[in-house]
C-alpha cells in the first residue's frame, strides 16, 4: 500500500475521531454551563446565528479595520475549509469544483493566519498570551496541510506527487490542525470561542441587542422568588456561564476600561476569565493576561459552589466598576460584563450588607429620605421658590411635559442647569409642570450599588405618583434618570415617552420654537455621558445644539461610543475605590489635549466629577447653560 493510499484510508478515520471528540467535549461544556440557574431559552436565536455572526458581531469587530479584515479571512476561510474537508474527505463527495473551492478557502485562511501571526509577533498589552500565542501556527498548519493535500486531487499536481516524508508531515499537520480546530473547540484552547461563541450569539440573554436593537437596562429580579444576587458561579443564569466561556481574551474591554486605566483593581477581561475558572474549578495562576492592578496573579481559586468574593476575586474589584458599559460596547463576543458585576454586587449589598465607602450611608439616606444625600424631602423645591413652577397635584393635573428634576434639586451647581432649562422651556412656550415634593429619586444609584429592593420601591412609588396625572412626555437633564425612566421602569408598568433635555431642545430648535444666536466663537469640546451615549445611543442631539449656536466642537480622541467615563457612574463616586490616579483627572486631560476653553456636558454627575478636577482646567458648562447664553435677544 502506497503512502497516498494509506493517507486516503487514514484521513476519514482522523476526521471522524476529531468530530466524535468534538461532540463529547461539547456535552462536557454544556454540563458546565447547565450548573447555572434556569433562564429562558430563545430557540429561534439559534437560527439567527449566521446573521448575528456576520452582521451584529462584525459591526463591533469592524471598528478595528486590521482585525476586521483578518477576521473575515481567517474565520470565513476556516468555516468553509472545515465544511469542505468533511464533505470531500469524510463523505467522499469529490468534484473538481469542491476541490478548487477547498484550495481557495484554505488559501484564504492561510492569508488571514499570516496577519494573525504578524499581530502576535509584537502583541499589544491587552492581548492574552499563553495558549493564544500558538493560535496563528495552528491556523497556518491546518490551512496549509489541507491546501497541499488537495493539490493532487484537484489535478494541479500529479496524483503520486511527493515522498513518504511529505505524507508523514501531512499526517502530523492534519492531526495537529484538527486537534486544535475541532477537538480544541470544545475541550479548551484558543478555538474554544468558536463553539461557545456561536451558541452564545444564538442563546444570548439579551436578544434585543441584535438586528440593530439596543438592550441596556439591568434585568430585574423577582424579590420573592429569586436569590438576591450572585454568591457563587452556579448562581448565575446558565446562559451567563455560556457567555463567559465565549471570551476570546482579546482585551478590548481591558483597553477601554477607565478603572483599569486609573490603576484600580479591575480588569473586565480578568473578571470574565475568573468566572470561567469559577465555573470549571481551579485557580487563576494560568491566566496569561494583565491581572487586576495591585493584585497578585494566581492567588485566588474557585469552583461552582464556592463563594466568589474574597475567594475568586476581591470585593474592591466589583466596586471599582463605573458601569460605563465601555467593556460591553467593545466586546466582539457581546458579553455583558456589567450585568455580571451588578449581579455580584446585589449579593454583597442585600445579603451581606457590605457596600464600601459611603455606599451604605447613601442607601440608608435613600430609604429614609428618598434622596441619596439625606436632604429633607420637603426641601426638594426650595431652589425654585422664585420660579413660579406649575406643580402636578396642587396646581395642575395635566400638562404636555413632566419636567423631571432629579437630585440636581439639592445641588447648587446643577440648579443653574435647571434654571436654564426652565427659561428655555418658557421661551419655547412649552406647557410643562413638575412633581414637586412628590418626586423621589429615580433609584439609579441604588440599583447600580446592588440594592434592588430600594430601586424597586422607589420605581413603584414614582410610577404610582405619575399615574395620577396626564402628560405626553418626560424631560430630564439627568441621563441616569432618563435611562431608568425610559428603559427600566417598564418592568414595573411604567411606560413613558422620555426625552433627555438635549434631544427635546434639539427638536424645539429644529422647529424654530427656540432661536439661538449663531455667532459664538467659543473654543469648546463635548464630553459624552455614558448613560446618554453608550446606554441610549444619543450622540447627535448635543452636537446639533452646539453647532446651532455656531460652535465648532473640538472632539476629544475618545468621544461618542468610545468616550471615556467621567468616573461618576455606578456608584463609583461614593464607593471611592483608590487607584493610581482619578478617572475624572484622566478625562479632563483628554479635554485639555484639544486646547478647548470649555467642556460642554449634558449630565449633572459629569458636571460634578469634572468640576472636581483641580484648576487650572477648562470651564465646565451644561449645554442648557450654553443655550441660555446664546438665546436670541428676541427670545430672551
Amino acid at each position: 500500500m502506497s503512502f497516498a493510499e494509506f493517507l486516503a484510508q487514514l484521513l476519514p478515520i482522523l476526521i471522524l475521531l476529531a468530530l466524535v471528540l468534538l461532540l463529547v467535549g461539547a456535552l462536557r461544556r454544556i454540563l458546565l454551563w447547565r450548573q447555572g440557574q434556569e433562564s429562558t431559552i430563545h430557540w429561534a436565536g439559534l437560527f439567527s446565528i449566521p446573521k448575528r455572526y456576520l452582521v451584529d458581531l462584525h459591526h463591533v469587530v469592524a471598528s478595528d479595520k486590521y482585525i476586521s479584515n483578518t477576521h473575515v479571512a481567517t474565520a470565513g476561510g476556516f468555516v468553509l475549509t472545515a465544511l469542505l474537508v468533511i464533505l470531500i474527505y469524510l463523505f467522499d463527495v469529490a468534484t473538481n469544483i469542491l476541490n478548487y473551492a477547498l484550495l481557495a478557502s484554505s488559501g484564504l485562511m492561510f492569508v488571514g493566519a499570516i496577519f494573525v501571526l504578524m499581530r502576535r509577533i509584537n502583541p499589544p498589552p491587552n492581548l492574552s498570551l499563553g495558549p493564544w500565542s500558538r493560535l496563528p501556527y495552528s491556523l497556518l498548519i491546518f490551512s496549509s496541510s489541507f491546501f497541499v493535500l488537495t493539490l493532487p486531487a484537484s489535478g494541479l499536481l500529479p496524483i503520486d506527487s511527493g515522498s513518504g516524508l511529505l505524507v508523514i508531515l501531512l499526517v502530523a499537520g492534519i492531526v495537529w490542525g484538527m486537534g486544535e480546530m475541532f477537538f480544541g473547540m470544545t475541550w479548551g484552547g484558543p478555538m474554544k470561542h468558536a463553539f461557545a461563541g456561536a451558541l452564545h450569539l444564538g442563546l444570548h440573554r439579551r436578544q434585543g441587542r441584535f438586528g440593530g436593537g439596543r438592550s441596556t437596562g439591568l434585568i430585574s429580579i423577582d424579590l420573592e422568588k429569586d436569590k438576591l444576587g450572585v454568591e457563587k458561579p452556579e448562581d448565575f443564569k446558565w446562559n451567563q456561564l455560556l457567555s463567559f466561556d465565549a471570551c476570546v481574551e482579546c482585551g478590548r474591554c481591558e483597553k477601554a476600561c477607565p478603572a483599569f486605566a486609573a490603576g484600580q483593581p479591575l480588569n473586565p477581561k480578568k473578571i470574565i476569565q475568573d468566572m470561567v475558572v469559577g465555573m470549571a474549578g481551579g485557580n487563576t495562576a494560568k491566566f496569561a493576561g494583565s491581572t487586576y492592578p495591585g493584585v497578585e496573579l494566581g492567588s485566588h481559586k474557585g469552583g461552582a459552589v464556592i463563594p466568589i468574593v474574597d475567594v475568586l476575586l476581591e470585593a474592591n474589584t466589583l466596586w471599582s466598576c463605573t458601569t460605563c458599559r465601555a467593556c460591553v460596547q467593545e466586546c466582539p463576543m457581546m458579553i455583558e460584563h456589567v450585568d455580571a458585576i451588578v449581579d455580584m454586587r446585589r449579593f454583597e449589598t442585600m445579603e451581606k450588607g457590605k457596600t464600601p465607602g459611603k455606599g451604605a450611608e447613601v442607601l440608608d439616606n435613600l430609604n429614609t429620605t428618598d434622596n441619596p444625600n439625606g436632604h429633607a424631602p420637603n426641601s426638594r423645591m426650595n431652589w425654585a421658590a422664585d420660579q413660579n413652577l406649575a406643580v402636578f397635584g396642587s396646581d395642575v393635573d395635566r400638562a404636555d411635559v413632566l419636567l423631571w428634576i432629579g437630585d440636581a434639586a439639592f445641588d447648587m451647581r446643577n440648579q443653574r442647569t435647571l434654571r436654564a432649562m426652565i427659561t428655555l422651556l418658557r421661551a419655547a412656550k412649552v406647557d410643562f409642570a413638575v412633581l414637586g415634593e412628590s418626586e423621589c429619586d429615580s433609584g439609579d444609584l441604588a440599583r447600580r450599588l446592588g440594592d434592588e429592593v430600594t430601586f424597586q420601591r422607589l420605581a413603584k412609588i414614582n410610577i404610582a405618583t405619575m399615574s395620577q396625572f396626564e402628560f405626553k412626555h418626560i424631560v430630564t437633564a439627568d441621563p441616569h434618570a432618563f435611562h431608568c425612566l425610559k428603559n427600566e421602569y417598564a418592568d414595573f408598568g411604567g411606560h413613558y415617552d422620555v426625552y433627555h433635555h438635549t434631544g427635546f431642545f434639539a427638536d424645539l430648535v429644529k422647529n424654530d420654537k427656540i432661536k439661538l444666536n449663531t455667532n459664538n466663537a467659543i473654543s469648546l469640546t463635548y464630553h459624552d455621558p455614558c448613560y446618554l451615549g453608550r446606554y441610549n445611543g444619543e450622540y447627535d442631539a448635543p452636537r446639533y445644539l452646539l453647532e446651532a449656536m455656531g460652535i465648532n466642537v473640538k472632539e476629544m480622541q475618545r468621544s461618542q461610543s468610545k468616550s471615556r467615563c467621567c468616573g461618576g457612574g455606578g456608584g463609583a463616586a461614593v464607593t471611592d475605590i483608590p487607584g493610581k490616579q482619578r478617572i475624572p483627572d484622566m478625562r479632563m486631560d483628554d479635554a485639555k489635549s484639544t486646547g478647548a476653553e470649555i467642556v460642554a456636558v449634558a449630565c449633572p454627575g459629569c458636571s460634578q466629577m469634572l468640576e472636581g478636577v483641580v484648576e487650572p482646567r477648562p470651564q465646565v458648562k451644561d449645554i442648557a447653560e450654553l443655550m441660555l447664553d446664546a438665546l436670541s435677544d428676541e427670545e430672551a
